[in-house]
């Protein structure tokens, strides 16, 4: 009997012990369930710059632009105009925000996306696997070509491009093209010699500091316009078609598909091609602006 009354004592001691214990994890669940939205809330990762998503809480594109004429020319009053531009601004309207532009030096612009300085590259880049490895391009958007300007005093006993791969010969293009890798390949035994924009290129090849300069279309043709008699384009055809896209930051692919999807309702409604054919087909841009290369 003794030994009965002594379990019943221990059981009811225990039951008494496993009901404070379920009441205390019921109380640290509730407490658990309360916190979590808050800690999840904590935890959700906020928006990197140059993502779809940062663009459109801040309301701003930042646009990485060079100074390459008809892209991007900057005009006596310091405006910004070219193809580019357009592009930029027409981008930036049908994603609701507003675009800020920001000007590089070409072999610094890739640097400036990669430190997520700016949003996107709108400046003619031209699509190639080695740029491809830094970042993500969306489909093509124009297509141009590399040519050549040569300066005529220099080059007038020429007869071909033969001529002009010669170790005596100094051939020029902006660094870290491109046009540059071009030139390595074309003119393999010429003296090339790179400048950081094309404006400088430019004076090098019409004051006769150099034998020739490749460059993209249509550059060649305007140089030779504006300064008859000193050089001449004497390629019929380029040297190589290139494809330009527009360089953002990997790891967001929601912004390459609205750019891809910018890109194929533009050449739907043949914008993108009046727009390029205002800047590179024609020369009324420059009786508005009264610029040149």
């Amino acid at each position: 009997m003794l030994t009965i009354i002594n379990q019943g004592g221990n059981m009811h001691t225990h039951q008494s012990f496993v009901h404070k214990l379920l009441f205390c994890m019921t109380v640290l669940l509730g407490c658990a369930l309360t916190l979590s939205p808050m800690a999840a809330a904590e935890n959700i990762p906020k928006s990197r710059p140059g993502t779809l998503k940062s663009i459109l809480e801040k309301g701003t594109l930042r646009v990485g632009v060079s100074l390459f004429t008809p892209w991007t020319l900057k005009t006596k009053n310091g405006q910004l105009v070219g193809f580019e531009m357009d592009v930029a601004k027409q981008l930036a309207k049908d994603l609701g925000v507003k675009p800020e532009f920001h000007v590089f030096e070409w072999e610094n612009i890739v640097p400036a996306l990669l430190k997520r300085e700016i949003d996107i590259i709108v400046a003619g880049m031209v699509i190639t696997p080695q740029r491809a490895l830094k970042v993500n391009f969306s489909q093509p958007y124009a297509t141009s070509g590399v040519g050549l300007v040569t300066n005529i005093a220099l080059t007038k006993h020429f007869t071909g491009l033969k001529h002009l791969n010669d170790p005596s010969i100094i051939i020029t293009a902006v660094k870290d093209t491109v046009s540059e890798e071009l030139a390595r390949r074309v003119f393999s035994h010429a003296t090339l010699k790179t400048f950081p924009s094309s404006q400088e290129a430019i004076q090098a090849v019409t004051t006769g500091k150099v034998h020739g300069y490749v460059e993209l279309n249509p550059i060649p043709a305007y140089v030779v316009l504006d300064h008859p008699g000193l050089v001449d384009a004497p390629l019929s055809k380029p040297l190589l078609t290139t494809k330009a896209g527009f360089a953002a930051n990997k790891g967001d692919p929601d912004f390459m598909h609205f750019l891809n999807a910018w890109i194929i309702s533009h050449e739907a409604d043949i914008w993108l091609a009046s727009t390029h054919k205002h800047w590179f087909d024609t020369l009324d841009w420059q009786k508005e602006f009264g610029e040149t290369p």
